[in-house]
Order: C-alpha cells, then sequence, then structure tokens
C-alpha cells in the first residue's frame, strides 16, 4: 500500500519499501517517481479498437497509467494587447494492486502548470501545482462534470450538449484566468483505429483526443489590472501506459489555428540523432469538423533558428517551416516571445518550451495566417516518462 501521511511526518510505503517525510516526497524528489514506474503493469495499455463515447471520455480512465488534459490559446484585448496561456493537469497512477484503506492513500499524482505570456511586455509567469486525490484535492470526475487541481479548475456546464461548453478558472500569484471556452467543433480522434502510435513497440500509443477550436471570452488580471479578452484555445486529452522507446528524445508539437478555420494538428516524435521518428503523425480537420489523418510521410517540420534557455541550457527550434505537400499547406511558425519554457521549480517533472506561436504561408494556393501553440520536449536531456510526470 502507498500512503502519504497528513502531518508531513512518518513513512512514505511503496509496497515493502519505506521512505521518511511525506512532506518531502510533495516537496519535489523525482524517487518516488521513479518508484512508482514499477507499477505500470498493472495498468492496460492503449489498445486498437477503444470505444470512445462523450461525455464519458472528457475525464478519467485510471485503468491507464498517465493521462493529461492540454489546454492552450492565444486572447486579445480591446486594444490589441496579446496573450497566451495554457493550463495543463496532469494524473499519473500509482497504485492498483491493493485495495485502499484510507482517502489519504496514493492512487494517483496529480500536477498541473498554468502559464501566462504577456506579449507586450516579453514577460512570461508560471506557476506549479503537485497533489494527490485525497478529499477532493484533485481529480477529473464525470458525476461533477470538472477537472481540478485545488482552485484551478476546468467545469462542464450543460455537460453532453454538442457546443462543450466549459469554464476555466485558475489563481496564481501574479496572475488569474477566468475564461469561457464553447467549442465550435466536435471532439476529433487522432490516430488510426482508435489510437495513436508512438512507436513501433507493442502498446506504445495513446488514446488522444482534442477540441480544436474552442472560442474563449473572460478575464485575465495581471499584477492588480484586469484585461477582458476574447480568443480562442485548443483541448488535448491523452491517456496511456506505454513508456517512450529508447531511441527517441522527445517530441515536438503543433496545435494551428489558420484563419478560414482550419486546424491542424502535427505530432513529431523525435530521435536521439534529432530525425523525425515514422510513427510521428497529424491531424487535419476543416471549417466543417471534417477530419482527414496524417501519417509521418505527409508531414515535414523542418527546425529552424534556435535560442538557448539560460536555466537549463536547452536549445529549442523557435522558428520552423511547416508543409503537408498532398495538400497544399506551406507555413511557417514563429514566436513572439522566446521565453516561454516551463522549468519546474522542484523538478518533479521535465524542462519544456510551450508557448504561443504564430504561422503564415500558403494553404490551397490562398494566402493564410494563423495562430497556435508549440510544445518541445527533451532538449536539455532525453525525456523519459517515467522519471516524471509529464
Amino acid at each position: 500500500m502507498t500512503r502519504l501521511c497528513s502531518e508531513g511526518k512518518g513513512l512514505v510505503r511503496t509496497s515493502r519499501i519505506a521512505y521518511p517525510s511525506c512532506r518531502w516526497l510533495l516537496s519535489g524528489t523525482l524517487l518516488a517517481l521513479l518508484l512508482f514506474a514499477r507499477f505500470a503493469a498493472a495498468f492496460e495499455p492503449a489498445r486498437p479498437g477503444y470505444d470512445y463515447a462523450f461525455p464519458r471520455d472528457h475525464f478519467s480512465h485510471p485503468e491507464f497509467q498517465t493521462e493529461w488534459w492540454y489546454y492552450t490559446g492565444n486572447l486579445v484585448t480591446a486594444e490589441s494587447r496579446r496573450f497566451g496561456f495554457e493550463l495543463t493537469f496532469f494524473r499519473v497512477g500509482v497504485e492498483r494492486e491493493t485495495p485502499p484503506e484510507s482517502k489519504w492513500d496514493i492512487r494517483d499524482l496529480y500536477l498541473a502548470h498554468l502559464t501566462l505570456s504577456d506579449i507586450e511586455t516579453g514577460k512570461f509567469y508560471k506557476a506549479e501545482r503537485l497533489s494527490r486525490s485525497g478529499p477532493g484535492l484533485a481529480g477529473a470526475d464525470a458525476d461533477t462534470a470538472r477537472i481540478w487541481n485545488g482552485n484551478w479548475q476546468v467545469r462542464w456546464l450543460e455537460l453532453g450538449r454538442p457546443e462543450e461548453h466549459q469554464k476555466l478558472d485558475a489563481v496564481a500569484e501574479n496572475f488569474s484566468l477566468e475564461l469561457s471556452l464553447n467549442s465550435a467543433k466536435a471532439p476529433v480522434i487522432h490516430g488510426r483505429e482508435g489510437i495513436s502510435r508512438k512507436s513501433a513497440q507493442e502498446g506504445a500509443a495513446s488514446h488522444y483526443i482534442s477540441l480544436t477550436w474552442l472560442n474563449v471570452s473572460g478575464s485575465v488580471r495581471l499584477n492588480g489590472q484586469d484585461h477582458r479578452v476574447r480568443g480562442s484555445a485548443w483541448m488535448d486529452h491523452e491517456f496511456f501506459t506505454h513508456e517512450m522507446d529508447s531511441a527517441q528524445a522527445g517530441w515536438d508539437w503543433m496545435s494551428i489555428q489558420l484563419d478560414d478555420e482550419t486546424d491542424l494538428m502535427l505530432y513529431r516524435m523525435r530521435r536521439n540523432d534529432g530525425s523525425a521518428d515514422p510513427h510521428s503523425s497529424g491531424t487535419l480537420v476543416d471549417a466543417e469538423g471534417r477530419v482527414t489523418h496524417l501519417d509521418a510521410a505527409d508531414i515535414v517540420m523542418q527546425p529552424g533558428k534556435t535560442w538557448s534557455s539560460p536555466d537549463t541550457g536547452g536549445r529549442y527550434p523557435i522558428e520552423w517551416k511547416v508543409s503537408v505537400p498532398k495538400l497544399g499547406i506551406s507555413l511557417d511558425c514563429r514566436t513572439p516571445l522566446l521565453t516561454q519554457e516551463v522549468v519546474s521549480p522542484r523538478q518533479i517533472g521535465p524542462n519544456y518550451w510551450e508557448g504561443a506561436v504564430d504561422y503564415e504561408g500558403v494553404f490551397g494556393g490562398k494566402s493564410v495566417k494563423g495562430v497556435g501553440y508549440l510544445e518541445m520536449t527533451g532538449y536539455d536531456k532525453r525525456l523519459v516518462l517515467s522519471e516524471t510526470i509529464n
């Protein structure tokens, strides 16, 4: 049984192994996460043929070891001041082999990241939370229709309606978000046969769902000032159990929202030599919500100019040339803010770059522009999922 004491004293028990100081576990050591990796066999792999159902599949899947919900978006005020935001919830399954004895037993760990990119001033704000479910401290629950970690939460309103109306609330020391999200398109299932493959290994896949165009309105509070905003956001939800292939260093992921209301997700698994893994993939969603799946051979993601992090030493490509030749898509990707690296203050997760970007180019012979988000992992060191919560 794995337990976390409520007073920060005593022992953390993982099967027959005991370690002192529960508070130390929550303060950021990776030791516990390394130990928890041994329980992966108790969880289900992502298999072809999964039967998706909504709203059920918007929430927790405890039979899989790792799960995350990503909300990212680009916002603008009436005075044209621009912000980017990220609110991400992670769940990592720890114990499934022994029935729980108490609500304080650690069945899952919950990590959350909150960031705000202030494009006008060039400042990047970030916050992090680590918790357990306990008596309602964190979770993703279909009965209450919300995903939360403390007072950071997303709630579904009128659950099950086609427009997928949600409310996002999050408060940090210097900034807060209060946003309404209305999906313009139905949920998208990425990949083929219900799975998004990550490598050739058996079970190396995820069940991957997106809401690719969320119309946003609400407010951003920053350093004591309120800003009314509008814009667009994207939600990614993945659940899986697999470990990354040893030949893979990390990944590069893009969400693209073009001004003709076309959405595009590109996912480049990056090998240790920097090349694209053949199990990379993508998805195009047209203005009417029709989906076109893209294989690795359909996609070109060419990195360009890099930015070096003064905090981690990671060298991130912050300019890209992206193309899908068979669809007549050719785009340049650039960011208006270099310093959008998420560095875990307690080193309980990976360091990664995730930030607002702009796109400009051609689609079907017509000029297009757009916005989105770019995520890059494994640039300061190889990403090992069992050593992280991400």
